[in-house]
């Protein structure tokens, strides 16, 4: 459980943090829609459907990597829902960061 954990919010993240065109980035967050739906966290289920209602302001910061302020603000709460999950430990292993 942990993994898939660790392994959606990395997604998201990497996603984010590549510079990729429009339509790629939509591929892939629709990708993410996905996994996030099979997966059944309840949590990521509240970030995928606020990436779904404000798609558009979302799919606008990679055009140039700007953002205006309902951007800043899904940004917010993308950032808080991380940080829930930080030092995490999945047993047998060492601590998520």
């Amino acid at each position: 459980m942990f993994i898939q954990v660790y392994e959606l919010v990395n997604q998201l993240s990497s996603i984010f943090n590549q510079a990729i065109a429009i339509k790629i980035a939509y591929t892939k967050l629709a990708h993410w829609y996905k996994d996030v739906e099979e997966s059944g966290f309840k949590s990521f289920q509240t970030v995928a459907n606020s990436i779904t209602l404000n798609y558009r302001s979302v799919l606008n910061y990679f055009l140039n990597r700007s953002t205006d302020a309902s951007a800043e603000s899904f940004n917010a709460k993308v950032k808080a829902f991380r940080s829930q999950f930080r030092g995490v430990r999945i047993p047998n292993t060492s601590y998520i960061a």
